[in-house]
């Protein structure tokens, strides 16, 4: 349930192979960024996540087969983390058709579910439990509950007529359409205000509802950061419901950069990409992933050149637990992640689309292009973006490599987006650099750790060079550290400084009760890049080779032991019927790890079970 902006403009849908229904038009001009086409029409869903344990497939597209990109035997679930719980995100189904033209175009899937009534089009997909409620649009259940009526009371103020006066549309979308008003009482009495007004009548499921009231639960509990629009107000009376929001004119980010003639300079690119970047990792930490990041959702307060911009948008965005994974597929078919197209995924899923936005802010085309969303998914699954084709020889060579840090298709590769404010393209050293909940996610798997995964980090650690531990000298600074060593209150005390009612809901703070061994003892700098790096990402750098290699020799001087197959095995949680995986990583000669059996005892093994992929 997002903002609107714009009139309406329509748009004709086909169905392709995949049982999707897609939108056609003729393919962009030279540099990709299409000037007249329709403006997307709908963003899809996919079914709602089920427990985790659970026996029951996920419905899947019909036709749609995608090859696992995991090789067979491992998981793209990292160990120890678990796919999405009982709690549920139900499916996305909206039309917005909203100019002007854009570059994104949202996976189809079926309106019919969230329009109610009569049968669903054929080639569409059906909601795993019907359709349309048997008692008909409005009512919930079958048998005895066939007539028990939707509940569409959301608990919000009921004097809206009171408090503002509405002015003139100023968008429009398929759930509502968004006005000016002017606020007649109160704090922010005489203020211009945008009004979304979202009318009951359409609300003909419950999934619909509930997306309502994540919408604003989430606006509501995310505040405090300038580039996230500020959230006034939500009421409700027997026809509508109104949210009231910090009211933006400057259009959006895709205006600008088709004023621009479909790209940026690489300076201006940067001011973009470092306000997207610090808005995310915020919501980030609160435990908000958005999951449709695009141009068309960054507004600028302002018609001024320099005016900040604003993150809006929220109708696709969950609250997600520590080491949840989640399994619906939502968002924009152009920035939609690989890991999304899998059903497991995280908030890496924002980060790829950040990069896909980099990526059109520096060359004005979109890095995967097709006719059909099939054509556009497979390209997103397979593709590699191409950065050697004009303008990309005269971008520079930090901007290229930052764009393949964010386009990598392993999603443990990528850098979160307070890593990417220090990449070298970006890299201010005025600029305050925020906590990154990542630090908190590999500390916790750190103390988890065995002495000889503790002892191959470190050598690990070692192996970087004083400008690749910036990120991490930063991280350390922000726990305030005392005699230069931190603990459990360093770590308690930098965490709830940025506490709000999100990372209540999202239950960061559980991240806490991992890190309780550090309540009896402390860690110093050394001991903290040992900590909180990442073998994966470090496997992104061009000189992961020079890295593994120095950080090898370290281990052989420091820490490679005499270890058997079964004890490296079990040191991996293998089960004996896996002990073969691990044969060749001991050295015939001496009874120790190689350098192979060093790179992937870093990186572990996952073994994926035969019902993994159903959850």
């Amino acid at each position: 349930m997002g903002q609107c902006y714009g009139k309406g403009a329509s748009s004709r849908a086909v169905e392709d192979e995949l049982g999707v229904v897609p939108e056609t038009h003729s393919p962009p001009p030279a540099n990709g960024v299409p000037q007249t086409p329709p403006r997307p029409v709908a963003a899809a869903g996919t079914p709602r996540r089920r427990k985790s344990g659970s026996t029951t497939p996920v419905h899947q597209t019909p036709g749609v087969a995608w090859p696992s990109p995991y090789p067979a035997g491992t998981s793209p679930l990292p160990a120890g983390v678990s796919p999405s719980p009982a709690r549920s995100t139900p499916r996305r189904f909206f039309k917005r058709p909203f100019p002007p033209p854009s570059p994104a175009k949202h996976i189809k899937a079926t309106l019919a579910k969230r329009l109610g009534g009569g049968k669903p089009k054929e080639g569409t997909i059906p909601e795993e439990a019907g359709v349309v409620p048997p008692g008909g649009p409005g009512v919930v259940g079958d048998g005895a509950d066939a007539e028990r009526p939707l509940d569409k009371t959301f608990g919000f103020g009921k004097n809206f007529g009171a408090k503002y006066e509405l002015g003139k549309e100023v968008g429009r979308g398929h759930f509502g359409h968004t006005c000016s008003a002017v606020v007649k009482k109160g704090e922010y009495k005489g203020q211009t205000v945008a009004v979304k007004i979202i009318s009951k009548a359409k609300m003909t499921t419950a999934i619909s509802i509930e997306d309502v009231r994540r919408e604003v639960k989430i606006l509501k509990a995310l505040s405090g950061h300038n580039n996230l629009v500020k959230f006034y107000d939500a009421c409700e009376d027997a026809l509508n419901v109104y949210i009231v929001m910090e009211l933006c004119e400057g259009g959006e980010l895709l205006d600008r950069i088709l004023a621009r003639g479909g790209r940026y300079t690489e300076e201006d690119a940067k001011a973009i990409v470092v306000q997207i970047l610090s808005v995310v990792a915020f919501c980030h930490l609160q435990g908000v992933v958005h999951r449709d990041l695009k141009p068309e959702n960054f507004l600028f307060t302002t018609r001024d050149e320099t005016a900040p911009m604003k993150l809006i948008d929220f109708g696709l965005s969950d609250f997600i637990r520590p080491d949840e994974r989640l399994n619906d597929i939502v968002g924009s078919a152009y920035y939609v992640a690989p890991e999304v197209l899998h059903r497991s995924y995280s908030m890496e899923a924002d980060i790829w689309s950040i990069g896909v936005i980099t990526y059109i802010l520096l060359c004005g085309s979109r890095p995967f292009w097709a006719r059909t969303e099939s054509g556009i998914f497979r390209s997103v699954l397979r593709a590699d973006p191409n950065l050697d084709d004009s303008p990309w020889p005269s971008v520079s060579v930090e901007a290229k490599d930052f764009v393949k840090r964010f386009l990598n298709k392993d999603y443990r590769k990528r850098m979160t987006a307070v890593q990417a404010l220090t990449h070298p393209w970006l890299r201010d050293d005025q600029r305050q650099i925020p906590l990154d909940i990542l630090i908190y996610r590999l500390i916790k798997q750190y103390l988890r750790a065995t002495p000889l995964k503790r002892l191959a980090l470190k050598a690990l650690s070692k192996a970087l060079k004083d400008d690749e531990l910036l990120y991490l000298r930063l991280q350390f600074k922000l726990l305030e550290p005392r005699d230069g060593v931190v603990s459990l209150d360093n770590f308690r005390t930098a965490l709830t400084r940025y506490l709000t009612d999100a990372m209540k809901e999202s239950r960061i703070l559980e991240f806490l009760h991992a890190l309780e061994p550090l309540a009896f003892r402390s860690m110093d700098f050394e001991e903290f890049c040992a900590a909180a790096i990442s073998p994966y990402q470090l496997e992104a750098l061009e000189r992961w080779e020079e890295i593994a290699g120095a950080a090898f020799q370290q281990f052989e001087q420091e820490g490679n032991r005499v270890i058997s197959v079964e004890e490296l095995a079990q040191e991996l949680n293998l089960a004996p019927t896996h002990y073969s995986i691990v044969q060749d990583w001991i050295r015939k000669t001496d009874g120790k790890l190689n350098f192979l059996g060093f790179t992937k005892f870093l990186h572990g093994v996952t073994i994926r079970g035969p019902n993994t992929r159903r959850h």
